[in-house]
């Protein structure tokens, strides 16, 4: 009777229930879960739920006749559906049908299982205490937390602007520039929408292209005004450690701003950006924590940024204002090749987005520039498309082609200056990397600023064909090469 105690603790089988999908979760998201408020809520999510749980079955044997018959089989449902159901969240999120699925089925199985729980017990803690391993060796390995990329050469931190208009960056998120979109593997007419936005004063920078691959390394970089080379990844690195508190966190583009009595607000309809919670930089955000689910994996909401805007316009009225601005339009191409239908079918999917994506520039910039004409209005793209591309996944090959590189990296600028007075240093506007640098010259009337621009290389993580390592693919005259970078 002792050794059956033992062994059907309801504290030992529910840490096994949720240990392994707990620290499976944290290895194979660590940077979307990398916050001590995740880490609270998910020690309780995954190990203390389970526990009360068995615990509440372990006092109900006592005085309910059926569940001291079946305590053991109840113990094992518990066991194995929690399992199933957490470890199916930690490796697709919270897909709800596709979890239900699991519990039937997972459900089914435990009653026939119900006479082997020492067995899965012990299995479940050995699948933890390999994961442990792994998550332990990733973090001593691949986390590199050193924020030395960040340190900027000169006192641009210290500008003064000279010019204060209110400033706004949109941010479609895979727009291509305009001279790729015009271009095979785009092959797409978007000259109504370039017609608009030369009524509307802007000037279309059509050989402006990304630094980086995705929205996270390539904005990362860019409120930085520094590049990290992918802050010298491993193989087996995922995404780079501490790169996203460089986007909503605080940043050397959000100092300078504050530093000249701007009011920050982030405006996103999605928080993708923020899903492991960073303190944040800005002012105010359109989307809140108290809002934030703590399980979300960042696709979970989807806000109105238009209605946001319309609100901040009036409330903030009678201040100088700096807002960032993402729309995840239209987008790119899936990143595996399971959710790939073939390059043809995604070329013709991103041309849908990339309507519905100048539906929404319209309105937005309509609604800027009647409410605030003199502001300084830039539209401009974290990457490209990847058209071409059946899925993203193969830029992890060398690519050979210089049009699918580009493909990867053309990403759309725009801007509205003030008074469309144009300055004549905007032909320094060739990556992401150096725009806000450039954009500081002009509000603090500092040419000096310019003798700092980072290079306008292009670089990718590749890991088949040649050896492991970041590659420099375009080079700072938008040369196609195969550099690898040396660290």
């Amino acid at each position: 009777m002792k050794k059956r105690f033992r062994s059907t603790n309801p504290v030992v089988v529910g840490l096994a229930t949720g240990l392994y999908p707990f620290l499976y979760n944290y290895y194979s998201n660590f940077t979307l879960v990398d916050s001590l408020g995740q880490l609270c809520f998910f020690v309780a999510f995954f190990l203390l739920v389970p526990v009360a749980i068995n615990i509440c079955i372990k006092i109900a044997s006592k005085k309910i006749p059926f569940v001291a018959k079946n305590y053991i089989l109840l113990l094992t449902l518990s066991n194995l559906v929690g399992f199933a159901s957490l470890l199916t969240f930690s490796i697709l999120g919270p897909k709800k049908k596709i979890i239900l699925l699991v519990i039937v089925l997972v459900f089914l199985l435990a009653l026939l299982l119900k006479k082997q729980l020492k067995k899965i017990i012990f299995l479940q803690y050995l699948l933890a205490l390999i994961v442990a391993f792994q998550l332990g060796f990733y973090i001593i390995n691949n986390l590199n937390f050193s924020t030395q990329w960040k340190q900027l050469p000169d006192t641009i931190l210290e500008a003064k602007f000279k010019k204060k208009p209110n400033v706004y960056i949109i941010q479609p998120d895979g727009y291509a520039n305009a001279n790729m979109l015009k271009k095979p593997p785009y092959a797409i007419d978007n000259s109504a929408f370039e017609n608009f936005l030369s009524e509307n004063n802007f000037k279309i920078y059509p050989n402006f292209r990304s630094n980086y691959s995705n929205t996270v390394t390539s904005n990362s970089s860019m409120f930085a005004m520094k590049h990290h080379y992918y802050k010298n990844p491993k193989p087996s690195s995922k995404e780079a450690f501490g790169l996203r508190k460089s986007i909503a966190g605080n940043n050397a583009t959000l100092s300078i701003f504050n530093e000249n009595g701007y009011k920050t607000s982030l405006l996103i309809e999605s928080p993708y950006l923020i899903v492991n919670r960073p303190k944040l930089g800005y002012d105010y955000s359109s989307i809140a924590y108290n809002n934030l689910s703590f399980l979300s994996r960042g696709f979970d909401m989807n806000v109105n940024v238009v209605a946001e805007m319309e609100k901040a316009i009036v409330a903030n009225k009678d201040q100088t204002n700096f807002y960032f601005v993402e729309k995840i339009l239209p987008g790119h191409i899936p990143v595996s090749k399971s959710g790939s239908e073939g390059k043809e079918i995604e070329r013709e999917n991103y041309i849908d987005n990339l309507e519905k994506a100048n539906v929404w520039l319209r309105q937005m910039i309509t609604l800027i520039t009647e409410n605030d004409p003199s502001a300084l209005v830039v539209i401009v793209a974290d990457h490209g498309g990847y058209v071409g591309f059946n899925y993203t996944g193969e830029l992890k090959r060398k690519v050979k082609n210089a049009t699918l590189v580009n493909s990867i990296f053309a990403a759309t600028l725009a801007i509205r200056w003030p008074n469309n007075e144009v300055p004549e240093f905007d032909t320094d506007l060739k990556t992401n990397v150096n725009l806000f640098r450039i954009l500081f010259s002009y509000l603090a009337q500092e040419p000096t600023y310019r003798n700092q621009l980072e290079d306008d290389g292009s670089f990718l993580i590749v890991s088949q064909d040649v050896p492991f390592g970041v590659y420099e693919v375009i080079d700072g005259n938008g040369t196609f090469v195969f550099n690898k970078v040396s660290f």
